[in-house]
Order: structure tokens, then C-alpha cells, then sequence
């Protein structure tokens, strides 16, 4: 149900509010310690109505930082590529949902997001717990499980619009809370970041 209400406000937003959050969200990430001080950030290319993300990773890019993309595998884990511009993607069409954008270079491997020094999730809403809400397709779960796993401790950033920043979301008991959250106004912090 939120998940519905949640996609319904942002499929309502136009190419306009799209652009403006872009650079806003851009200016607010760059200024996070976790991301300024990152050798390597595994992100994410936004799609649809998402908070736009292109900005932020040229930016990263520019700074120097090796910014790492998700590939979709069949059986919903994520590889992943290096991001070197708008250049190294490409539109990849996944089954009967959405399309997406993909690097185009040499697979890593699914545990490359562990060499990351912060990792920007999707999502559609971020507690006042630090508890995500993501679209239900569980790529992320296995991201952070396989992050646990291997003893890594990103920090671990979301990306939202401010009206999906809620009170409560509904969590799995395999759910762990996120270090920050970014809207084009701001950032909100939770707990301390371990490592």
C-alpha cells in the first residue's frame, strides 16, 4: 500500500521538479563526508520519476572517484560496472519491467560492491529509524547481506524526495538501517556508522 502511494506522488512530479531535485540532490550528496572522502561509491542510475542521479555520478567522476554501477542478473542480483559518463551506459530492457541503464565495460562481479567506501541506494522512503523501504525486488537485500557477509561497513546513503522521509516503513527481519538520507533540502543522519 505505501509503496503504491509512494510511486503514485512521485509519477505525478514533472520534468521540471525532476530537473531542479537532480541538482539539488547532486549539490547536498557532495557535501556528505562519507562521499567526500570516498575513493569508490557504488550507485545507482535513477530511472522514471526516481531522484535523478546523473549529476551526482558525473560529479563524482570529475573528483576522481571510481563510481560503480549495478548490471541486473536473471535472477535479480546485481553486478557491476564502472561508470565512466553518460557514454558507458546502455538501455537494457529486464523481462516485462522498467528499462534500465547499465555500464556497458567489464563485469566486476557481484562482491565488487564490497571495495566500496559508501554505497547510494534506491528506495522509496527511509524512516525515522533509518529503516528503507526499497521497491520490493530484493537486489539491494542481497547487496547489503553480501556486504555483512564479507565484513564490509560502506556507508550507505538514500537518495528521496522530502515527503518520503516517513515516519514509520514496514521492516523484515533481515532489514538494517541506512547511515543517512539525502532530499534536495538536506541530509538527516542515523546512528553512528560502524568502520
Amino acid at each position: 500500500m505505501l509503496r503504491r502511494e509512494l510511486l503514485g506522488v512521485r509519477n505525478r512530479l514533472t520534468a521540471d521538479d525532476l530537473r531542479e531535485t537532480s541538482a539539488a540532490l547532486a549539490g547536498r550528496a557532495l557535501e556528505l563526508p562519507e562521499l567526500a572522502g570516498a575513493g569508490t561509491v557504488a550507485a545507482y542510475v535513477s530511472v522514471g520519476s526516481e531522484p535523478g542521479t546523473l549529476a551526482l555520478l558525473d560529479a563524482l567522476c570529475a573528483r576522481g572517484v571510481r563510481v560503480m554501477l549495478p548490471v541486473l542478473s536473471p535472477d535479480n542480483d546485481l553486478d557491476w560496472g564502472v561508470y565512466t559518463g553518460e557514454g558507458s551506459l546502455a538501455r537494457v530492457q529486464h523481462g516485462g519491467r522498467m528499462a534500465l541503464f547499465e555500464p556497458t565495460g567489464e563485469r566486476l562481479g557481484p562482491d565488487a560492491v564490497t571495495t566500496a567506501d559508501a554505497v547510494l541506494l534506491p528506495g522509496l522512503a527511509v524512516d525515522a529509524r533509518g529503516m528503507r523501504l526499497g521497491r520490493g525486488g530484493g537486489s539491494y537485500d542481497r547487496v547489503l547481506a553480501r556486504l555483512e557477509r564479507a565484513g564490509a561497513h560502506p556507508a550507505l546513503v538514500v537518495l528521496l524526495y522530502e515527503t518520503e522521509v516517513v515516519e514509520h516503513v514496514p521492516e523484515e527481519p533481515h532489514d538494517r538501517p541506512v547511515h543517512a538520507v539525502v532530499t534536495p533540502s538536506g541530509v538527516r543522519r542515523f546512528g553512528q556508522r560502524a568502520g
